[in-house]
């Protein structure tokens, strides 16, 4: 009986084998973004990048016509600014070979998806990239639909085609896996302080305590 790729410690992520493509982050897309607020996913899709780049992940930046749909959001160019996107007539990102030429020359089969929207240019490629034996994940949190119907309906058919579910600070988190990887730990920190909402309030608060010397011991007790 053949493994199921999607258990076991080898069914979680490694930076080793891991590829970043970000799709089509663009000001067209975002006019009519409808599943989730806005800033979440630019917010998400920044926070994805920076993890990517402190983890030596190579990262894919892609657009569909730009001189139309605007050029990628600035805070993504800004993580990688040396970059220039790949810009594609294909709506599928997967049948651009501008694309998939660089993700099969880095031998990596960990494929990490982000894009708007989550029903066309995340699915295509999805599914495509799944039955040519890559394992697929979806950041469904720094990707986004029309519509709250249209980004769920989508996630549940890359799903059913065997895509992985996750969000940005969990493809963080996999990559880390221990503290004590301390050339990576600090990068870690500081994308959590500027993009994981609740979670770098609570760490501030952490850093706060752990540098406050405690009150002295009074009256013998």
């Amino acid at each position: 009986m053949s493994k199921n790729p999607k258990i076991g410690l080898e069914g979680l992520l490694r930076p080793e084998d891991s590829i970043l493509v970000l799709i089509d982050h663009q000001p067209y897309q975002f006019t009519n973004l409808n599943s989730h607020e806005p800033t979440m996913i630019i917010n998400n899709v920044i926070g994805l990048a920076k993890s990517a780049k402190v983890f030596n992940v190579p990262t894919i930046l892609t657009t569909v016509i730009e001189e139309r749909g605007g050029y990628i959001i600035k805070g993504l160019q800004d993580v990688f600014p040396d970059q220039k996107p790949i810009n594609r007539t294909f709506i599928n990102t997967w049948e651009d070979p501008n694309v998939t030429d660089v993700v099969k020359k880095s031998g990596r089969k960990q494929l990490i998806l982000a894009a708007l929207w989550t029903e066309i240019c995340l699915a295509m490629p999805a599914i495509q990239a799944l039955g040519e034996g890559y394992e697929v994940f979806i950041v469904t949190d720094a990707s986004g639909g029309v519509s709250a119907e249209a980004h769920d309906m989508a996630v549940r058919r890359m799903v059913q085609a065997g895509a992985v579910p996750i969000n940005w600070m969990a493809v963080l988190a996999e990559w880390q896996r221990d503290w004590a990887r301390t050339e990576t730990s600090a990068g870690v920190s500081e994308i959590l302080l500027e993009h994981g909402g609740a979670s770098a309030v609570a760490l501030a608060w952490e850093l706060q305590l752990l540098a406050t010397t405690p009150p002295a011991n009074s009256g013998g007790h």
